[in-house]
């Protein structure tokens, strides 16, 4: 089944352009949440480590902000990906 889609889809012709739109939107959108991610993870250690008494809500913050930016990262990924099949 995937096979077929990915052989019509490289049958139909689709610009050289658009396949590079899809490929640096997709990139974008994980390097963005790389980043994202660090970034949430990397502030939540230093908040931690100054007032340690406040661990478990800065943690449960953290596990709540990096889940949404995962969330956004995997729905622009399908996009791109949505886009590349359906031109």
């Amino acid at each position: 089944m995937l096979l077929s889609v990915l052989l019509q889809a490289a049958a139909s012709g689709m610009s050289p352009f658009a396949t590079l739109g899809v490929a640096l939107g997709a990139g974008l959108s994980v390097i963005g949440a790389g980043i994202g991610i660090g970034k949430i993870g990397g502030q939540a250690m230093e908040a931690i480590g100054r007032q340690p008494e406040a661990s478990n809500d800065i943690r449960s913050n953290m596990i709540l902000s990096a889940a949404l930016v995962e969330g956004v990262a995997f729905f622009a990924l399908i996009v791109c990906i949505l886009g590349y099949f359906l031109k």
